[in-house]
């Protein structure tokens, strides 16, 4: 399986890719929320420079009880970073966005790919822009809205309706991505069920992104704050590439990319 991403071409199944993530909302769960194009743009080179293979860009913090913004103004935070970025960094930008004018205007500005939280069930018409651009799309089971009992073959379910909207708009096989949606509406005994049992989901045929980077679960079960969690970061990931996680959306670029690299050596066999 390949997914081409602006001039980048993602072999699935070969190693595990690295995402990097770039907050430019002031709010930010992890405490690493930028508010400045040339932070922004400091911070994705730094992160090119140890191994990111894409770079996520997020104008709207995504953490439990965050109010939502306006579109414009999440527009006048990703929109410049995203234009400064496209003009000075090689590796594909994607915009993490559930909005259609900001999805629009991003990849405008430069963004490659879409990372929608909600899987195209708060705007559908991502799928038409996705398909229109010819761009890949990531899909995320959230359940914050229905919570569930049996996680598994919710996400499963849940991940197949996002598939169908997606291939009914006329977005390519090969552009989908899908993301169980760790920490988005699940429990603690969920979210760890998700990483044990991950996978499961490629029984729906398409590469599996794992965010756990940072996240509340790991806090619970460490009694650490965000800024300390790197060790459960690099546990939650190398476990999750042992299940057949395909790209990792991480904050810690750096000690991430070296999980992965030995994590792909035992795993995939793959070596550098």
């Amino acid at each position: 399986m390949v997914t081409h991403c602006g001039n980048a071409a993602f072999h699935w199944g070969k190693r595990t890719y690295v995402m990097g993530i770039i907050n430019v909302s002031p709010d930010s769960f992890s405490g690493d929320g930028l508010d400045s194009v040339s932070a922004a743009l400091e911070q994705a080179k730094r992160f090119v420079v140890e191994g990111a293979d894409i770079i996520d860009v997020g104008g709207e913090s995504t953490r439990p009880g965050s109010a939502p913004i306006s579109v414009d103004e999440e527009l006048r935070r990703v929109v410049p970073v995203l234009e400064r970025l496209a003009g000075e960094i090689d590796v594909p930008l994607s915009v993490d966005t559930y909005k259609l004018d900001v999805a629009s205007q991003a990849l405008d500005a430069g963004a490659q790919m879409i990372n929608d939280i909600w899987g195209l069930k708060k705007e559908p018409k991502l799928a038409e822009l996705a398909a229109e651009k010819g761009v890949p799309v990531i899909l995320m089971s959230n359940q914050r809205e229905k919570p569930c009992r049996r996680i598994i073959p919710e996400l499963i379910f849940d991940l197949k309706r996002s598939i169908d909207i997606a291939l009914d708009a006329g977005v390519h096989w090969d552009n989908i991505i899908i993301d169980p949606g760790v920490g988005f509406g699940k429990t603690l005994e969920q979210n760890l069920e998700i990483i044990r049992r991950l996978d499961k989901l490629k029984v729906l045929g398409r590469p599996v992104l794992l965010g756990t980077s940072r996240k509340s679960m790991i806090g619970l079960v460490l009694d650490l704050p965000a800024e300390q969690r790197l060790e459960g970061t690099a546990a939650s990931t190398a476990i999750g590439i042992a299940k057949g996680a395909d790209i990792v959306r991480v904050h810690d670029v750096e000690e991430m990319a070296r999980v992965c690299r030995m994590s792909d050596a035992i795993v995939r066999g793959v070596k550098g």
